[in-house]
């Protein structure tokens, strides 16, 4: 039982051997297709494809430093403690200092309730992530962030065909950065994605993915058009190509990884019903046969949960561990995941920061005690039920 699969499509394979056949493989035509299906799917204005999820939190964090926002150097972005290790390296990559916020256990979301605590003068944006696809509690977060004038950047790469109160990404945020790396439901392979609402910041991300050039186009013709002249290029007497007008990263998703998601998103309606079925048939199963042993988040009325992993996590003196567990598991098959770590005290490289374990209790415990696995569009109902059954034999070995 593989954790994540990725779906690679005969219309995929075919615009990847046109792509190979012209020699113009680097961010052109394909790219832009796939930036415009990406947005109409999420109903936002703007999507900025970029070459990781990580890159992509990064470069919407920078778009702060540009004079309509205005946050400089030095000033600190409020993260939840616990996520993939990405969503702390990418603040430090931008130029920030993260400044963790304790979790809640039943959402995996960072604790709106002690996010006030911590936002300073200094505060830039607030930071909440959607980890593994449960909605953060987003109105919550925009009153605390228009309170104190501070931007919300939303940390979207699982939340794939999550829904929160029938609002959009970027709704109540500037900008939802995403992952379009090989597990995800939506996937080119290695990629990310900014999406906005915002012209603005979207002519800046352009900007920030190409060394920050001044060529902030919604699409380039001298990239997706034949033999073009483009008519902007010398305006102001030098090669805007060359005119560097911010700091800014090398981060642009190439043609073929763009051959990727457009299969990937012809097949996308397909893809999350199969994901939905898998996870509500877990979450099912588990409450039912396992609910004495395991925590799994909670799921309000008024919203869904992005079908991207099964998540669990040991409740207290079960009598056994989480390695015990993982190991059982792997070694019949079963592919697994820790449930990340507190970044602050749990990562070594995040040390310098001062943070000390137990400042972070909550995160703590999911990163020693969580497990996610796979409920992806490959696994059929046979891998679900052997899943279910390995765990039954692996409690009925170690509870006495």
């Amino acid at each position: 039982m593989p954790f994540g699969t990725i779906t690679i499509t005969d219309k995929a394979k075919r615009l990847i051997a046109e792509i190979l056949a012209s020699s113009r493989i680097s961010n052109g035509k394909y790219v832009r297709e796939f930036e415009q299906r990406f947005a109409s799917l999420f109903n936002v204005a703007h999507a900025v494809a970029v070459s990781s999820g990580g890159d992509a939190v990064a470069l919407a964090l920078s778009v702060l430093y540009d004079q309509e926002i205005d946050r400089g150097l030095g000033y600190e972005i409020i993260v939840p403690a616990l996520s993939f290790v990405a969503t702390g390296n990418a603040v430090l990559q931008a130029g920030f200092t993260p400044v963790f916020v304790d979790i809640e256990r039943e959402t995996l979301n960072i604790n709106p309730s002690l996010i006030e605590d911590v936002i300073t003068a200094r505060t830039a944006a607030v930071l909440p992530v959607h980890l593994i696809g449960k909605s953060a509690d987003m109105e919550a977060i925009a009153c605390l962030a228009n309170k104190y004038d501070v931007a919300v950047i939303e940390d979207a790469a699982e939340a794939y065909g999550m829904g929160y109160k029938e609002r959009h990404f970027a709704e109540l945020s500037h900008m939802a950065t995403f992952s379009t790396y090989i597990a995800h439901a939506v996937s080119t392979g290695e990629g990310g994605v900014v999406a906005t609402n915002n012209q603005c910041y979207a002519e800046i991300l352009r900007s920030l993915r190409s060394h920050g050039r001044a060529c902030i186009c919604e699409s380039c013709m001298l990239n997706t058009q034949e033999g073009a002249y483009c008519q902007k290029r010398f305006a102001q007497g030098s090669d805007k190509r060359f005119v560097s007008e911010r700091i800014g990263f090398s981060s642009k998703m190439n043609e073929l990884e763009a051959a990727i998601g457009l299969g990937s998103l012809d097949e996308y309606s397909e893809i999350m019903a199969q994901r939905y079925r898998n996870l509500a048939y877990l979450k099912d199963e588990f409450r039912k046969r396992f609910g004495s042993y395991f925590c799994i988040i909670k799921q309000s009325s008024d919203e869904v949960i992005g079908p991207h992993a099964f998540p669990f996590i040991l409740k207290e003196d079960v009598g056994f561990t989480r390695t015990q567990l993982m190991q059982y598991l792997e070694q019949n098959s079963i592919e697994t995941r820790t449930l990340f770590a507190s970044m602050p005290t749990q990562c070594a490289g995040f040390e310098f920061l001062g943070y000390e374990l137990g400042d972070f209790p909550e995160a703590e415990y999911v990163g020693e005690n969580g497990i996610h696995v796979g409920v992806h569009q490959d696994l059929t109902m046979e891998h679900l039920d052997y899943f279910i059954e390995v765990m039954k034999k692996f409690l009925e070995e170690h509870i006495r």
